[in-house]
């Protein structure tokens, strides 16, 4: 039959739930768990952590402050108190919290080396300081989760395979039209086979851009006008401020001031004046 020890804990002693693994027992197993803890009313999961500098072009080494000074504040505000706390990184102990820090205490420097900076799973002090108690958290340096990342490359994959599948189905003139924002009159000497590779392409570098052009009605409107003004069915005047017929030179719309003429009048075609317009160049581009 099996025996149980209690051990007994003096009343002036404090137990720390964070190094408790529980063991449950059955009459078949034994089973070991790590318990998920609290720690200062917040979740916390005991294992490897990893924190990245936010930086893009971070130092080979950079310290991260890792104690209060009264030049360079490093407190923690406690929502639920309203109260600010002091904060440190101190090896010999098992909270990052001052207040709850006794004895002597041993500083230690928080190091990334080429951005980075592995934590094992022993150095909980250190980990909590990181993950929830340093103001510069997501700030300076984030902490790295590979559940977010596989996630965020995930959308990026599905938004990469959406902008694919719009290419592939899109009507050549717009086609021609997105096409011509990246490279402007050069569109005018490609085939269409040219364009769509060159669409294709636009598509899988920058799915985000390119959806929004493929969503933008003004985006085949004002190809419509560069394509009408470059074969002289347009005109636009040498201050680029106002658009006539090419073939009587009557003045149809005038440019709003600081605004680019073929957005303009990629606008003005909306309009009630502009919609005749628009049809008429239509049929003068077929």
């Amino acid at each position: 039959m099996a025996t149980t020890q209690k051990t007994k804990v003096k009343e002036s002693e404090e137990v720390n739930t964070q190094d408790i693994l529980t063991t449950e027992y059955t009459e078949q197993t034994v089973t070991k768990k790590i318990v998920e803890v609290k720690d200062d009313k917040h979740k916390w999961e005991i294992k490897d952590r990893t924190y990245i500098i936010s930086e893009s072009n971070s130092p080979l080494t950079y310290t991260l402050q890792g104690k209060h000074t009264l030049r360079y504040p490093l407190l923690w505000f406690d929502k639920e108190t309203g109260e600010q706390e002091e904060i440190r990184y101190a090896t010999n102990q098992n909270s990052p919290l001052v207040s709850k820090q006794k004895g002597q205490v041993t500083l230690g420097h928080i190091m990334f080396l080429e951005g980075i900076l592995n934590v094992p799973k022993e150095k909980q002090n250190l980990q909590k300081l990181l993950s929830i108690y340093h103001p510069a958290l997501n700030k300076k340096y984030t902490e790295f989760d590979p559940t977010a990342e596989a996630e965020d490359e995930l959308d990026y994959i599905e938004l990469e395979i959406d902008a694919m599948n719009s290419a592939i189905e899109m009507d050549i003139d717009i086609a021609e039209a997105i096409v011509r924002v990246e490279v402007g009159s050069r569109v005018n000497k490609m085939s269409s086979k040219e364009i769509r590779r060159d669409l294709l392409l636009m598509a899988r570098r920058n799915p985000n851009l390119f959806l929004e052009l493929a969503n933008d009605d003004n985006v085949p409107l004002r190809n419509l006008a560069i394509r009408a003004s470059e074969l002289g069915i347009l005109k636009l005047s040498q201050d680029q401020r106002t658009f006539h017929w090419g073939e009587n030179d009557r003045k149809l719309m005038t440019v709003p001031f600081d605004e680019n003429p073929y957005s303009a009048m990629a606008a003005f075609f909306k309009t009630d004046e502009g919609i005749g317009i628009f049809k008429s160049i239509e049929k003068k581009l077929k």
